[in-house]
């Protein structure tokens, strides 16, 4: 399957017919762009597959044959299959994007062919993708579970399970106890490791964890919550999706209450 990207965007083949976007999908042909057949980069998906995808200027786009989707957009109508190698690409594509010169002598780098790496050959520097290790973690008290909205969500009303980037030399139990803290003012306890999801936003690596209650009040850090408050599992406000870890975590926590009940 090809991929086509602009401005941060996946690109998908505008139809007269009512056509899905997997169907869109299959009819991307970088033949469309031959101008750009060398630029053309091949994957091996992390889930099995073989892809390829592009990255163009969006002045060279042609709006009325093309729609622009973001991501996260695609979150709620993909399947983990398809979804996982759209942001593996878009992944990549960011990071040949912002690794065209070496960090550390500033000559232009050269793409790796045989792996997903950029290659300086003055300093020999070489760079490979980034992936930022985050910390998430849903808590329990009772029948209730934690769950709070990011000052950068307001306009979705989405409420979540806290989370936050390790820092350096940071174990994940300790990015954990200190992001909760931090967020909400609140000590855990009883942290035991749920899962792990590679997430594109931008390049993350989500290490899930459920947690039990110890101790304090909540008070937030306005910086980066806008609410939090214990909420019910009968009456929860607008969750994540399943296809995230989120939503997977506190899936799992509703379940761990309802068997202790």
């Amino acid at each position: 399957m090809n991929f086509v990207f602009a401005d941060g965007k996946l690109l998908v083949p505008k139809s007269p017919e009512n056509i899905d976007i997997v169907a869109s999908l299959n009819r991307v042909s970088f033949a469309t762009f031959p101008e750009y057949k060398d630029d053309v980069v091949s994957f091996e998906g992390n889930l099995g597959g073989k892809y390829q995808f592009l990255e163009l200027h969006i002045s060279e786009i042609d709006e009325d044959n093309w729609s622009f989707l973001t991501v996260r957009e695609l979150l709620n109508c993909l399947s983990d299959e398809l979804f996982a190698p759209i942001a593996q690409a878009w992944q990549y594509a960011r990071f040949l994007k912002t690794h065209r010169f070496c960090g550390q002598c500033g000559v232009q780098m050269q793409r790796v062919h045989w792996e997903m790496a950029t290659h300086c050959h003055k300093c020999q520097h070489r760079c490979y993708p980034r992936v930022s290790p985050c910390t998430i973690v849903s808590i329990k008290k009772g029948k209730q579970i934690l769950l709070a909205k990011g000052v950068r969500h307001l306009s979705s009303g989405m409420f979540s399970t806290l989370a936050g980037f390790v820092e350096s030399a940071e174990s994940l139990e300790d990015a954990t106890h200190r992001e909760v803290f931090e967020e909400v003012g609140i000590t855990i306890k009883n942290l035991r490791y749920f899962g792990s999801q590679p997430w594109p936003f931008p390049h993350s690596l989500m290490c899930g964890f459920i947690a039990d209650y110890d101790g304090g009040d909540i008070k937030i850090d306005e910086k980066e919550i806008a609410e939090a408050n214990w909420y019910d599992i009968d009456d929860l406000p607008l969750i994540p999706p399943s296809i995230s870890i989120a939503g997977k975590l506190i899936e799992a926590t509703i379940q761990e209450i309802r068997g202790s009940q």
